[in-house]
């Protein structure tokens, strides 16, 4: 074999390699009352596990401790802001909640999250607007 066949078959095995790295991004987020807006003052709390890939799909869970959520949702907004919500996540078991199959953010909503623009929050009948949240950071 040739050394320039080896180098480019070593190119094509780095390339392939690193083409992975820019696969999926996972998330992991800790949710709290202090990350809502305004603050909230509550002993529930929560973590997180969000997928998302280069094409907008998304997976995940949401795991939460000490509430009773009514409703889970990814929002657009940035730290310190409120934003709408864009998926609304379904109760799986007590304290679980999971990303929809079909859940796929839009081309505008994927740059908000490489920018860090996306939450998720746990809202309950004490806090409707949310009582715990967390900031998707990829």
């Amino acid at each position: 074999m040739s050394s320039t066949l080896k180098a480019v078959l070593a190119a094509a095995v780095l390339f392939a390699g690193s083409a992975g790295l820019a696969g999926a991004a996972t998330v992991h987020v800790k949710l709290a009352g202090s990350h809502e807006v305004p603050a909230v003052s509550t002993k529930a709390r929560g973590s997180a596990v969000i997928v998302v890939k280069p094409n907008g799909v998304v997976t995940g869970t949401i795991t939460t401790y000490f509430i009773k959520g009514t409703m889970a949702h990814i929002h657009e907004g940035a730290p310190g802001t409120e934003g709408p919500p864009i998926i609304t996540l379904a109760p799986a078991s007590t304290g679980k909640w999971v990303v929809p199959q079909d859940a796929k953010l839009t081309p505008h909503q994927y740059q908000e999250f490489l920018a860090g623009q996306l939450y998720v929050n746990v809202h309950s009948a004490a806090h409707p607007g949310g009582e715990i949240r967390g900031q998707l950071k990829p």
